[in-house]
């Protein structure tokens, strides 16, 4: 991929996108224990935690003056505004992804991928999509977390996330889970497999079996 000056040699950058409700996270966790090398940057945000999370593992939850301190600070590669909560990438937790030698998952949504694609071109970006309408407000309900109202706000703005699904390179349908992960990992294990990715772990493997009798 394109380097930039925090992108080492080899190092792939993910990006993971889905509307509320469609079972992002939870394959983004089961992908990670299936798949070495693999660590997802924890974002910051604003909103409130909720009583299943916990700081620093799945959001690094910071107040509305923190955030907007360290975006006036250039911290952010990416940021949005989602239902009226700050997100955002720090440079910094994806350098450290970087220095630990693995492949870094973002998990964000359209507007921050596209931030992110002006940094990193060659950025490999999914998108993944519920089975339906139906199946999508269904999860929503089952989660018990929104009341009637928010979940018609949710699946209004998961329309609106949908709309922009030509933007990525990869469509997973999120219908039966294991399918689903199993087609996740297919795309991490292709990508790693490029020639210009693969070739650049491979040198010294290629040198020999170019080199003379």
């Amino acid at each position: 991929m394109n380097e930039t000056a925090d992108t080492p040699e080899a190092r792939i950058v993910f990006i993971v996108s889905a509307p509320s409700g469609a079972g992002k996270t939870s394959l983004i966790k089961a992908l990670l224990e299936r798949e070495s090398a693999l660590k997802v940057c924890v974002s910051h945000t604003t909103r409130p935690k909720r009583a299943t999370e916990t700081q620093g593992v799945n959001y690094h939850f910071v107040t509305p003056d923190v955030f907007r301190e360290q975006l006036a600070e250039g911290e952010f590669l990416e940021h949005a505004d989602v239902f009226g909560h700050l997100y955002g990438t720090a440079r910094s937790s994806v350098a450290a992804c970087f220095a630990s030698g693995a492949d870094v998952i973002l998990e964000i949504d359209w507007q921050g991928a596209a931030q992110v694609r002006e940094h990193y071109p060659d950025a490999v970006s999914i998108f993944i999509l519920p089975p339906s309408k139906s199946t999508l407000r269904s999860r929503l309900k089952k989660r018990g977390e929104d009341a009637d109202d928010v979940i018609e706000k949710r699946l209004a703005e998961a329309r609106k996330e949908i709309a922009h699904h030509d933007e990525f390179d990869y469509l997973v349908v999120n219908d039966d889970f294991d399918n689903a992960l199993g087609e996740l990992s297919a795309i991490i294990h292709a990508e790693r497999c490029r020639a210009e990715i693969a070739g650049k772990s491979l040198e010294h493997l290629l040198s020999d079996l170019l080199s003379g009798p």
